[in-house]
């Protein structure tokens, strides 16, 4: 799997403390038969706490840069991420 780093975002909590989430790209190569493809998924972390990955989300290159943004503009931490991506599916 290779991963992409896509942007990082600095907000501040219910208490205003700082926190900083990295999101970035997930890229796996699908391969059957003659056919390959890759297949995008994303990988949200923080800087001083917790890390999601959900691989495998989708082929479509606008499709996954549609969920970029999303996660990235309402700045989804980790902990939110697998609400928003089911929603999202």
């Amino acid at each position: 799997m290779m991963e992409l780093k896509i942007a990082s975002r600095t907000c501040r909590d219910q208490a205003g403390n700082p926190r900083t989430f990295h999101y970035a790209l997930t890229v796996d190569t699908v391969e059957h038969g003659t056919f390959c493809c890759e297949n995008y998924g994303v990988h949200v972390w923080e800087e001083q706490g917790g890390d999601e990955t959900i691989p495998g989300l989708t082929i479509s290159a606008s499709r996954i840069d549609e969920l970029m943004t999303l996660l990235v503009d309402n700045q989804v931490g980790p902990a939110g991420l697998r609400d928003v991506v089911e929603d999202w599916l």
